[in-house]
């Protein structure tokens, strides 16, 4: 559809072509969000985890509803994690998961890496046919990737995000889309962070006041099925 979408967000509404938005959902992989997987290894709480992934499928249910282009995001290394670059490489020192696969060597090429049940997007987050799947070793989804191309292509100008992490992988994507000169929103209530919670109060904050705006999955709602 391309009609209106009025999403009534802060820090004041937007009202967004249907046609011209696309739901980036960030990350949504087992190794971020169930047991077993690469933050429980770390030592993240996974306590949010069933309401996060439940609040991302009602915004991609919505999306979908009108028509709105769902981009999913995937977040590791290839099998032989030749796209770390090695210690020369800063992903290599500051990636939990390659430090923490360094020093348990029962872990190696175990976390989120390409072919292993830790990589794959959870099981209720299913891509539709006609939803591409993004691949990055990178924090934003921009970095090495085709999504800026893909998204010209269709001609789409604003972006609303959801996902995880909020601090980390989904910030770094959204920042990067600003500077790409797309419109950003954050669906606050659809993503979590990694870490203490201010890091989640600090990511909202600055997205509301620097790069765009910030709305609850029920408003987002409310707007794609209000849509034209």
């Amino acid at each position: 559809m391309d009609g209106p979408l009025a999403i009534d967000a802060r820090p004041g509404a937007v009202h967004w072509r249907a046609d011209e938005t696309a739901l980036i959902v960030v990350d949504m992989q087992n190794g971020f969000l169930k047991p077993g997987g690469y933050f429980d290894n770390v030592g993240y709480d996974l306590a949010h985890a069933p309401h996060t992934v439940a609040q991302v499928v009602a915004a991609v249910a919505a999306a979908r509803q009108v028509g709105v282009q769902v981009i999913f995001i995937q977040s590791g290394f290839d099998a032989m994690h030749l796209c770390v670059g090695g210690a020369t490489a800063p992903v290599w020192h500051k990636s939990e998961a390659q430090v923490l696969m360094r020093e348990r060597p029962e872990l190696a090429r175990r976390l989120i890496t390409d072919g292993t049940w830790d990589y794959e997007l959870v099981e209720e987050m299913a891509p539709a046919a006609d939803e591409p799947v993004i691949r990055k070793s990178r924090y934003s989804a921009f970095a090495g990737t085709s999504l800026d191309q893909l998204l010209r292509a269709r001609r789409m100008r604003n972006l609303v995000f959801c996902g995880v992490a909020a601090n980390v992988c989904v910030e770094t994507s959204l920042r990067d889309a600003y500077g790409h000169e797309y419109f950003v929103l954050l669906l606050e209530d659809a993503t979590h962070h990694a870490g203490p919670d201010f890091l989640r109060q600090a990511t909202l904050w600055n997205v509301e006041r620097f790069f765009g705006w910030v709305a609850p999955v029920a408003a987002w709602q409310s707007a794609t099925g209000a849509a034209r």
